[in-house]
Parts: structure tokens; sequence; C-alpha cells
């Protein structure tokens, strides 16, 4: 395929994602991740979605940077710093299929927990906060979906979406950063790249419309269903190479 196709074909989903992640704080990985990966391959599109990633939640930090929840975000960085390590042995030394039914697994559990008061208060306090990271951090580096886990940390904390966002952002942008470090950026054409960077500066403009607009439940019930989205994909994409 010409760059100017792959290029073409890229824009959709990276603006699909940006304007999600600016409305609910997830969106590029588990809305835009899939279709990178099907269209420039698993190893281009993991590490442009993880280049993309920096950029997008450093724009969306910037916007909303006064709700960062700081003492949380430095826990819940703390957890990923000792688990990334961790997972990129694991990804090493297990196959790619089931290693995937069990993260993704891993944060179904996450999210379903949250969502019953009783169960998701094992994520209050400084433990929680380290064990969410932890799992976001691991599951980000062996199946390149962290948000379920820190969807399930906000959930239980009941977390407002400004309050979300902002937070998520730095978490994810801490992890996406070093996985690109430790992979190396992808080797795609400049269209390929100035595509997806246009898609995200579009996307964080259209997003800021549709937060605007949006009430705190039906955000709360998108972080949900995006959360459960991507950690069912997780699964799926794992059964299928079993």
């Amino acid at each position: 395929m010409s760059a100017a196709g792959t290029a073409a074909l890229v824009v959709g989903p990276v603006l699909l994602g940006a304007i999600t992640q600016r409305t609910t704080g997830l969106g590029l990985a588990l809305v835009g991740g899939p279709f990178l990966v099907a269209i420039l391959g698993p190893r281009d599109g993991v590490s442009f979605g993880n280049a993309l990633q920096v950029v997008l939640c450093l724009i969306v930090l910037v916007r909303t940077y006064r709700g960062v929840d700081v003492r949380a975000t430095g826990l819940l960085l703390a957890g990923a710093v000792v688990a990334v390590p961790l997972g990129a042995l694991v990804v090493d030394a297990l196959p790619e299929g089931p290693l995937l039914v069990v993260v993704g697994l891993l944060a179904l559990a996450a999210v379903a927990l949250s969502l019953v008061p009783r169960l998701g208060a094992w994520l209050h306090g400084t433990p929680g906060a380290l064990t969410a990271g932890a799992v976001a951090g691991f599951v980000n580096v062996t199946a390149g979906v962290g948000g379920p886990a820190l969807s399930a940390f906000a959930l239980a904390r009941r977390w407002s979406i400004e309050v979300f966002v902002p937070t998520a952002q730095v978490v994810l942008l801490v992890i996406n950063l070093v996985a690109l470090v430790s992979k190396g950026a992808p080797d795609l054409g400049g269209a390929v790249w100035l595509t997806g960077l246009a898609g995200i500066a579009v996307g964080v403009v259209l997003g800021d419309a549709v937060h605007r607009r949006l009430s705190a439940e039906t955000a709360r019930r998108a972080v949900v269903a995006l959360a459960l989205v991507g950690a069912s994909a997780t699964v799926v994409r794992g059964l299928m190479l079993l």
C-alpha cells in the first residue's frame, strides 16, 4: 500500500481515539489501537500508538492539569515503575496467546470489582493505588491496554471525570513513554506521522466540545464501557492466538 493510502487509513482511528480520550480520559489505545495494528502490523502499530499516546496525553494534560490528584498519581506511577520491567520479561518468556487471555481477564476482574462498592474498597488507600498502578503498567506492556486498570481505580474512588481525565493522562504518558523508549519509534513515512498528529489535534478540539456537553453519569458509563471493551478485546485477541 502507498504511503498516502496508509496515511488515509490511519487518520480515522486516531481522530476517534483522540476525541474519546479527551472526553473520558481513555480512548486512543482502546478505540484506535486495534485499527492501527491492523493497518501497520503488530510491531509498528503498537509503537506508533505509543508515540501518539505520548503526544495526546501531553496535549490533554496541558488543558486539564488543574484536576490532577497528585498523591494518587505518584502512587500509581510507583506501582507502574515496578511492574513495567516485569511485564517486559514476561512478554519475552510466555506465548502471546495465553498471556493476552490472562491479562485481559485480570483487567476485566479489576473493572468488575470496582463496580461493586464493597469489593471495590480494596482499591482504596495506598496499597490499592500501588496495585492499580502495577496492573496498569503490566497490562500496558504485555497487551497495550493499561486504561482498564486505571478506570477500575477511578471508579472505586468515585472520581469525577474532571479528576480522572488529567490524572490518567499523567500515568499513561509515563507508561507509553517508557514503552516507546524500550521498543524504539516505528519506521513510518512522514505522511503517516503528519496524518496521525493532525488526527490528534482535530480530535482534541472536537473532544473539548463533547466534554463540555457530557453529564457526569454519561461520562462514568462511557469510562466503564471503554474499559470493558478494551479488556474483552484483549481476551478475544489472546483466544484467537491459542
